[in-house]
């Protein structure tokens, strides 16, 4: 986890964005010692929404199963979540 103050970003945009391409992860700015905000490459932001929309997929569909009393065994949810995450896949242009 790279951390940093917010005024590198101002001064040193280049050197930051490079860095955050090379660890593809967020990197957290600070602002008088306390945290600020987040800045990220938009690879690492396209992955995380990605991630995002799965786990929403997920608590809609448990929240559903709760909902209509229906539950699956392990390996019918393990098929489900396979052919989800194909589908899934299979609709995106290789962002």
């Amino acid at each position: 986890m790279q951390v940093m103050p917010s005024s590198e970003i101002r001064n040193n945009y280049a050197e930051v964005s490079n860095l955050a391409k090379s660890i593809n992860e967020p990197i957290f700015l600070t602002k008088n010692g306390y945290a600020d905000g987040v800045y990220m490459s938009m690879e690492t932001f396209k992955q995380y929404l990605d991630h995002s929309e799965f786990r929403k997929q997920i608590l809609e569909s448990e929240a559903l199963s709760s909902a209509n009393g229906k539950f699956y065994s392990h390996d019918d949810v393990f098929d489900m979540m396979e052919n989800t995450v194909r589908e899934y896949f299979d609709g995106k242009d290789n962002l």
